[in-house]
């Protein structure tokens, strides 16, 4: 099988090889870069969601892939629960059904959330705050704000195999 995912980060394809390392019928990972055509910031779950749709949709059109991956980090509320969280959702796609995952949610800092809230994008924000460039292409925000303990390889790896589950599972 060759699966296709809709990205040139390196930790969104490392996410990818994490999630299908155990499955003997992959014969590649291959990054794509494509165009999620959502804002640079996505907010909400429908807009992170529709990201994550769009990548992996556009793998697929891209070349010829058994599976298209699309993940797509964001930012959004929940209800019952106060602050803004970032969120990490991911879409699988074989051109008849699309599986979709959400990775796991972790709050912002009150000061990080008003800053992203008044336009600024989160990877950005963190490099600032950490005094560093392209917290994004290693551990991402979730490995700051987690102390190491979940990084955003692992973070996007479990939105993955929550999407693969319809490919992977007879329960579907």
């Amino acid at each position: 099988m060759r699966v296709g995912v809709g990205s040139g980060n390196p930790v969104k394809r490392r996410a990818v090889e994490r999630a299908l390392e155990t499955n003997e019928t992959v014969e590649s990972i291959e990054s794509v870069s494509v165009p999620s055509r959502v804002s640079e910031q996505p907010t909400g779950h429908a807009e992170t969601v529709a990201g994550a749709e769009n990548r992996a949709a556009a793998v697929l059109e891209a070349d010829e892939y058994d599976l298209g991956v699309g993940l797509e980090g964001g930012v959004a509320r929940f209800e019952g629960a106060d602050g803004l969280f970032l969120v990490m959702w991911a879409a699988v796609d074989d051109g008849d059904r699309v599986g979709r995952g959400a990775g796991p949610s972790l709050r912002l800092p009150d000061d990080v959330a008003a800053r992203v809230e008044a336009g600024a994008e989160l990877g950005p924000v963190m490099d600032d705050l950490l005094d560093t460039t392209g917290v994004a292409r290693r551990g991402g925000a979730a490995g700051a704000l987690t102390d190491g303990s979940l990084d955003r390889a692992d973070a996007l790896a479990a939105a993955v195999a929550g999407a693969l589950g319809p490919f992977v599972s007879d329960l579907y």
